[in-house]
């Protein structure tokens, strides 16, 4: 699918990978529009990059679909979806003190990174089937983010991991799903990147995770996730696919 002259959504779009999301996908010609539950994140990031920012939760379906509406008013319908919106949090199941882990904790994490996800996608999908489709067919490309610790979660991570395993575990029946209205779906599975949150850590730490990093021995930058979703748009035969973004990055125990 052609970028230039699309209407695009990118969840998680006021910092970070989304950030750099929507900067590329505003650079090769999209109308983006910038949702996050940090409304002001969003009105930064879309007024540099000329787009609209809507303030939403991706929890709530009515905060979801005032989003949506509020975009398609702007700026048409939308036929390209970027989820990149999530939390990360690390809690063992047993603590020192020898009490269980909270059951909230997990399940705020799964509700944000995964049935969060799937929120947008069936709110936004439904809105896809109904236009009409493109010359070869396609309607509209959808792409999720997961992580590799949906693959190599490290201690405390069983939150985190079940989240971004579950998107793993969706993307393929979420492709199925949707073939017949002409939607791809892909996700990707981020190693380590020098987004904000890990710009927060001392530079020894930083230093230490890149260089378990095979190659290349750095972080990953926003710019590389951003070319990659923005290849998955353009690339027509991609559908289905979970891609590891990793520089061969296998995460240890700990």
């Amino acid at each position: 699918m052609k970028i230039e002259g699309q209407a695009a959504l990118v969840t998680g779009g006021g910092s970070g990978l989304g950030e750099a999301v929507a900067r590329e996908l505003a650079r090769l010609g999209a109308k983006v529009a910038v949702l996050d539950v940090n409304g002001e994140g969003a009105v930064r990031v879309a007024t540099e990059v000329g787009g609209l920012a809507c303030r939403c939760d991706i929890t709530d379906t009515a905060s979801v679909v005032a989003a949506l509406d509020a975009a398609e008013s702007a700026h048409g319908p939308a036929r390209i979806v970027m989820n990149i919106a999530g939390i990360g949090t690390a809690r063992r199941v047993v603590q020192k003190d020898g009490s269980p882990a909270p059951l909230e904790d997990f399940e705020r994490v799964v509700r944000i990174n995964l049935i969060g996800t799937y929120n947008v996608i069936r709110l936004a999908a439904a809105r896809i089937a109904k236009l009409d489709a493109q010359p070869d067919g396609e309607r509209g490309v959808i792409v999720n983010t997961a992580s590799v610790a949906a693959f190599d979660g490290q201690v405390g991570q069983e939150a985190y991991s079940a989240s971004k395993g579950g998107i793993v575990g969706m993307t393929l029946p979420l492709a199925r799903d949707l073939a017949q209205w002409g939607v791809r779906v892909c996700t990707i599975a981020p190693g380590l990147f020098a987004t904000p949150l890990m710009q927060q850590l001392p530079e020894e730490v930083q230093a230490s995770l890149a260089a378990s990093i095979p190659f290349p021995k750095r972080l990953g930058q926003p710019e590389e996730f951003a070319a990659l979703a923005a290849h998955i748009v353009t690339n027509g035969h991609l559908n289905g696919e979970v891609i590891r973004l990793d520089g061969a990055l296998r995460m240890a125990p700990r």
